[in-house]
């Protein structure tokens, strides 16, 4: 807890001063006003999280954090639970999908056992913080405690906090768990208040009747444990995840050493929204990297006011998303860093009447 407490004191809103600085360098920019859109908006969000009139991307890092799930007995996953552990695996033998758009993208894969029902032997590429060996079927009990809850979102803190002292400079998030969309899709209901049916997708790709049952499933659990939508740790524990926990654990402590974080998908924004709900100024320090084609992401970022930046009907997770992200919001830095100003160049600024 004093690990989160003091994540939490350092956290503080970026300084708008930094933003009206940035905008004037822009301005000046050999081009029409506001003509990159939103790469504009990129470049100065990272000026003013930075508060450096030149920051520099040059350390990137996506964390996987993989994790299993008790809900799965309901038969809400089109996989089997074993699958994560095999997933991980994958990961750190590079053949994954976020291995690959991660190298293209620059990135270092850290791949983080929180909570998968697996020990894992002391494996090159894999950093073991479990927490948990999965969680409890919410449909009969809370998924977690919240002991284990807080230990989740500590353990994402903890890897913000080493990681930006060996200098990285962006972070990205994602996850591995089969299962996972079934405790995103209760924690969006919960914090958005909306209905279950409106914010629960087909995940892994399940039938139309797997579907209803999902709906049910989730639905009981809710009725069951009743979290406060007041208290984002409350739910966390019993609707939640071990790897929701880190990437919400993540994310503020990334908004605690004043590092941008790149947000992925439904998982990772479900981890997001806890983030947020416990301190709204980590809202400052996010990235929406895409929209999921999973019904509930929008609700999500609509309760954060976070706009995605692409939109490829993307549903893998892993933090494939944040990754190509990631080159979108460095071309919005290169631009701010490397084009040249109307003076340098020797184009007139004037606009004709």
């Amino acid at each position: 807890m004093d690990l989160l407490n003091k994540a939490l004191k350092n956290i503080k809103t970026v300084n708008e001063e930094w933003y009206v600085l940035a905008q004037k360098h822009l301005d000046n920019l050999t081009k029409p006003l506001e003509s990159l859109g939103r790469l504009e908006e990129f470049a100065k969000r990272l000026v003013a999280i930075a508060e450096n009139k030149s920051p520099i991307l040059d350390k990137k890092v996506i964390f996987t954090f993989a994790g299993d799930h008790g809900v799965t007995e309901e038969g809400v996953s089109a996989y089997p639970k074993e699958v994560t552990q095999q997933m991980v695996f994958n990961f750190i033998r590079g053949g994954a999908g976020i291995n690959v758009l991660a190298r293209h993208a620059g990135a270092e894969v850290i791949v983080v056992d929180i909570g998968v029902d697996h020990d894992f032997d002391e494996i090159e590429g894999l950093v073991k913080m479990k927490v948990i060996r999965g969680t409890e079927n919410f449909t009969k009990a809370p998924a977690m405690t919240r002991d284990e809850a807080i230990r989740c979102l500590e353990v994402g803190i903890e890897l913000a906090n080493g990681y930006a002292k060996k200098g990285c400079k962006i972070f990205g998030t994602g996850e591995m768990g089969i299962g996972n969309t079934t405790p995103s899709s209760a924690i969006a209901s919960v914090l958005t208040g909306k209905a279950v049916s409106e914010v629960t997708g087909k995940g892994t790709g399940i039938t139309d009747e797997s579907l209803k049952r999902k709906v049910i499933v989730i639905e009981e659990g809710i009725k069951l444990n009743k979290p406060n939508p007041d208290d984002a740790i409350d739910v966390l524990s019993k609707v939640g995840g071990a790897e929701i926990g880190g990437i919400a654990g993540l994310v503020l402590g990334a908004a605690a050493n004043r590092i941008p974080v790149v947000i992925d998908g439904f998982i990772s924004t479900a981890g997001a929204l806890i983030a947020y709900c416990i301190k709204p100024a980590v809202k400052d320090y996010m990235f929406a990297a895409h929209n999921s084609v999973e019904i509930g992401h929008k609700a999500m970022l609509d309760r954060m006011g976070l706009e995605p930046i692409l939109d490829l009907d993307l549903r893998l997770g892993e933090g494939t998303g944040a990754a190509l992200a990631m080159l979108v919001i460095e071309a919005g830095l290169k631009i701010y860093k490397e084009m040249a100003t109307f003076g340098e160049a020797g184009v007139s600024s004037e606009i004709m009447n």
